[in-house]
């Protein structure tokens, strides 16, 4: 099947930031003195592909829903100031695959994130040259799949495919009426999809 765009998942996907993520996030959690717990990265691979909003009750689910989104925030944006300038670990050949894709197809990020997000690991690793568009939870509150169809519909895609890891991925295409690749290698189990990768630059034989 031909394909005219590519969406992507970031996390597991792309790349993984665990280890900046928890470092900031409890960064933040030292300024409380009223909680005491700390996250840790099986916490975190817990969350991943879930909305911000479903984050913020499975991680702090002792604080109402106004600290909740106050810890958010500012996890968020001490999270996306670090990723910018110290990035995460990508996943083997990622810029090469993506290079030899952005010459086929457009590129593009739809991930359950907070704004700035995904800007840090253009800014870290010098990937954004290679995208298109981008979409993601804090801007619209929408979810995956609905943000999946605002990025077809605004960049007139006709034949798109979601690359992800996690079930919350597979959901998302089948929100979106688009065929999901399964990538093998991230956070999340995922029993059925229409293609499955074992690393990242297996899309080059796929696509």
């Amino acid at each position: 099947m031909k394909f005219d765009g590519i969406i992507f998942d970031l996390d597991g996907t792309m790349w993984n930031s665990t280890e900046g993520v928890c470092a900031t996030w409890n960064q933040v959690l030292e300024s409380y003195l009223e909680i005491t717990y700390r996250i840790t990265p099986e916490k975190l691979y817990a969350t991943m592909g879930l909305p911000m909003d479903e984050i913020g009750r499975r991680l702090f689910p002792d604080c109402d829903e106004k600290k909740q989104a106050e810890l958010l925030k500012k996890c968020g944006d001490l999270e996306n100031e670090y990723l910018a300038e110290h990035g995460g670990i990508l996943y083997p050949d990622l810029e090469k695959t993506l290079a030899k894709l952005s010459g086929k197809y457009k590129l593009f990020v739809v991930s359950n994130c907070q704004n700035g997000y995904i800007e840090s690991f253009f800014e870290a690793h010098g990937t954004g040259k290679y995208f298109t568009d981008i979409e993601c939870f804090e801007n619209t509150g929408l979810s995956k799949g609905e943000n999946n169809k605002l990025v077809i519909e605004r960049n007139g895609l006709k034949s798109a495919v979601y690359v992800g890891d996690t079930q919350g991925d597979a959901d998302s295409a089948a929100v979106a009426g688009i065929p999901f690749i399964y990538a093998s290698y991230g956070f999340g189990n995922v029993k059925k999809y229409d293609y499955s990768i074992e690393k990242f630059s297996d899309l080059l034989d796929i696509l």
